[in-house]
């Protein structure tokens, strides 16, 4: 993922860089964060490598951020646009180029947090992942390709629709944090997530995967992991 910020200010450019990073990295979720103080230096790196999130403060000297905003929407039509600013006087403008949020200045880190959320939840399935450690190297294990993932040991064992069962040393809560953001997961017992898209059927006391093992089911969560389930398939099937 990557994330441009946008402001003519240094300071406020480095508040948001931070608390973004915090954010980012509470959520154990790569990205990779730029700094522009204008809309020509933005755009210079914008056509060498598009961004998937852009902050874009509306008052800037030179193009101002609507200027901005329209000249990025001839030629990204996806990435998230936020708009950093003092006023929503321009909320009209900010919906022609879909501006995803306003940003009201001065904000915090738990809108900043809130905001992360949210882009998370609408991002393509194609941009979420999970980078961890294997055998010294970092890789990353798109959401769709894990199947379950069991945590004993100290370790964890992610289990993939390749086959192969991929082990890596980390805390079970630091490892969840992005996948709990995705209806996709359910931590069906202690230490044990599973990727509902790899379910089979559920009867009644186990989740049955697509790999053909068995996952049990906490005794209190027995009714929930039913409903979820069924609630899961209803809108796989919309």
């Amino acid at each position: 993922m990557r994330i441009a910020i946008v402001d003519d200010i240094k300071e406020e450019r480095a508040v948001l860089y931070r608390w973004l990073c915090n954010q980012l990295s509470k959520r154990n979720i790569p990205a990779d964060l730029v700094e522009f103080e204008s809309g020509e230096e933005f755009f210079l790196a914008e056509k060498e490598h598009p961004f998937t999130v852009v902050f874009l403060d509306i008052y800037m000297s030179g193009a101002n951020g609507i200027e901005i905003a329209k000249k990025l929407r001839k030629t990204n039509s996806d990435c998230f646009l936020i708009f950093t600013t003092t006023s929503t006087d321009h909320a009209l403008d900010g919906f022609r180029v879909r501006a995803l949020h306003y940003l009201v200045k001065p904000y915090n880190e738990k809108d900043i947090s809130s905001l992360l959320d949210e882009i998370l939840f609408r991002m393509p399935d194609s941009g979420k992942y999970v980078d961890v450690k294997v055998n010294g190297s970092n890789i990353q294990i798109p959401f769709k390709n894990i199947i379950f993932a069991e945590h004993f040991s100290h370790m964890i064992h992610i289990h993939t629709t390749s086959g192969k069962e991929l082990i890596t040393r980390q805390s079970f809560e630091a490892f969840t944090v992005s996948l709990k953001m995705d209806s996709r997961f359910y931590l069906c017992n202690r230490g044990i997530v599973i990727n509902l898209e790899h379910a089979i059927d559920f009867d009644g006391s186990m989740f049955l995967m697509e790999d053909d093992n068995n996952i049990p089911v906490s005794r209190k969560l027995l009714k929930n992991a039913r409903q979820i389930f069924m609630e899961f398939l209803f809108q796989k099937g919309k």
